[in-house]
């Protein structure tokens, strides 16, 4: 049982296994000495206690083994450590694995955040803070001006569907129960701690073992890049200063073709290994089904309100992320 004084305030962090959530939970124990950290976590095949290397020294940390769909163990735990602060993460969040099956992307991400809302409002937490996606905004031409809070929202696979429920529902329990709630929608993250099946450690990762990189369609697909220790302090400074019942756009302004990902990680790669011509092990495969155009996120209410900026140094993050990478699946 974890012993805290009972004057610290108990934040309670979905997901905090995963990859946003890990690099979430060091941000706020290395800043937030007087917090509690509470890890909720399910430890499903994205998850990993390993990215959390380090937390054992800090007696304000603790993790339980918890699936948000779970409402009975979810309740013992808002009853016996009453957060007065939740970060919710937790969420399936492959589109791939949404397309296969889209059922347990409607439990965990609508289900399991309606789980917690109903027990927020019960157990009144203080601050309900939804982590959430660009892609219920859907997708944009070549042409069209980047999303904003207020866009329309167009989710176009059954993951970006759920997030969009799960968006909606929040913001209905701050409009009809007065639920003190915000919302930050993200751009595509990159850093340390991600699972494997994602794009850019697909890529070190092939680049390493001198596989063919899988490039769905053309490749000229467009995600913004937001490095996560950005995100990290985005979600901090709303999650502690954000206007209730507002939503704010998270974006690292580093809009790039999945070809160009891929050849300036490559070119990278070569210059941190003996390695030469990595960009040629690209190999064209057929698109997955519904492949978003692109995705771009306008950041202006978060950096006029709030003063936030993305660290522009997007070579030094994909350097110190390669790096990362390669000591992984070089040592496997």
């Amino acid at each position: 049982m974890l012993l805290f004084d009972k004057n610290m305030k108990v934040i309670l962090v979905t997901g905090g296994a995963g990859f946003i959530g890990s690099n979430l939970i060091l941000h706020f124990l290395k800043k937030y000495p007087n917090y509690v950290l509470l890890n909720v976590d399910s430890l499903t095949y994205a998850s990993n206690l390993e990215n959390l290397e380090g937390t054992n020294k800090y007696s304000n940390y603790h993790f339980i083994n918890c699936d948000i769909r779970n409402k009975i163990q979810l309740e013992n735990i808002f009853k016996e450590f009453n957060p007065k602060g939740v970060i919710h993460l937790a969420a399936e969040s492959h589109v791939d694995n949404s397309i296969e099956n889209p059922n347990i992307f409607a439990e965990t991400n609508v289900l399991g955040t309606l789980n917690l809302l109903n027990l927020s409002l019960k157990y009144k937490v203080e601050r309900f803070h939804h982590v959430s996606t660009d892609e219920v905004f859907g997708s944009l031409g070549l042409t069209e001006s980047s999303s904003v809070e207020n866009s329309l929202y167009k989710p176009r696979s059954p993951y970006s569907a759920s997030k969009a429920s799960s968006d909606h529902f929040v913001s209905s329990f701050h409009h009809t129960f007065g639920l003190n709630t915000v919302m930050t929608n993200c751009s595509n993250n990159f850093g340390p701690h991600q699972h494997d099946e994602k794009l850019l450690p697909t890529i070190i990762r092939n680049l390493v073992n001198r596989d063919e990189i899988p490039v769905y369609g053309d490749g000229k697909n467009i995600r913004d890049w937001l490095y996560v220790e950005d995100h990290c302090s985005a979600i901090d400074l709303v999650f502690h200063e954000g206007k209730s019942g507002e939503s704010y756009n998270i974006g690292g302004d580093m809009e790039l073709t999945n070809l160009e990902i891929i050849d300036r990680i490559s070119k990278l790669f070569d210059s941190l290994t003996s390695n030469k011509n990595s960009h040629k092990l690209k190999k064209f495969v057929k698109d997955r089904p519904g492949h978003d155009l692109r995705y771009s996120i306008n950041h202006d209410k978060i950096t006029n309100e709030l003063g936030w900026l993305p660290n522009m140094d997007f070579d030094s993050h994909l350097v110190h992320t390669i790096k990362y990478y390669i000591k992984r699946y070089e040592t496997q």
